[in-house]
């Protein structure tokens, strides 16, 4: 509406104001203590390192064949697929 300042909030419900920024910005150039932040979500770990994503073209029959699977072993495709390749590649 005319003349009505807008609050768009954060996530936490706090409005976003011209003071919060700064503050944010004073915080973020005095730097954060890396040891210290805590991991946010996202997916574990896969090894020693970060995973690739690999695409792969299956056909229909093979495609519902894994899904099958999948749903027997009660697991997802991908992991289906990993431990193929782990059992074919002789790899842990």
């Amino acid at each position: 509406m005319p003349g009505e300042e807008r609050k768009i909030p954060t996530s936490g419900g706090v409005p976003i104001t011209d003071e919060l920024i700064d503050e944010l910005a004073d915080e973020a150039v005095e730097g954060y203590e890396t040891d210290t932040l805590r991991r946010r979500g996202g997916r574990r770990p896969m090894g020693s390192a970060p995973a690739d994503v690999v695409p792969v073209r299956l056909d229909p029959d093979l495609r519902s064949a894994l899904l099958t699977r999948a749903k027997h072993d009660h697991t997802s495709a991908s992991e289906v697929i990993r431990q193929a390749l782990r059992a074919w590649l002789d790899v842990a």
